[in-house]
């Protein structure tokens, strides 16, 4: 498929310097990029699988009082 789309000169000019600088073509860098973006939204976590935080029930809520070593007494860490 073809497609237009303006690229400011500054960016233009140092994607034409590397491509230069690595034997390829303007072409493959776009679509490297391209690609590259695609496939970091793929992998980003969807909102079901964000992570899962343990939960301390209290029979008194907001009467524990947890230090930096008082969590320890609560949740198992390896």
């Amino acid at each position: 498929m073809r497609t237009s789309l303006d690229i400011p000169d500054p960016i233009y000019r140092e994607m034409r310097v590397r491509a230069a600088n690595e034997g390829t073509t303007m072409r493959e860098i776009i679509l490297e990029g391209v690609a590259m973006r695609l496939r970091a939204r793929d992998a980003a976590p969807k909102q079901d699988e964000r992570p899962r935080f343990p939960v301390i029930r209290s029979k008194n809520p907001g009467s524990l009082k947890l230090g930096k070593e008082g969590v320890y007494e609560y949740i198992p860490f390896p």
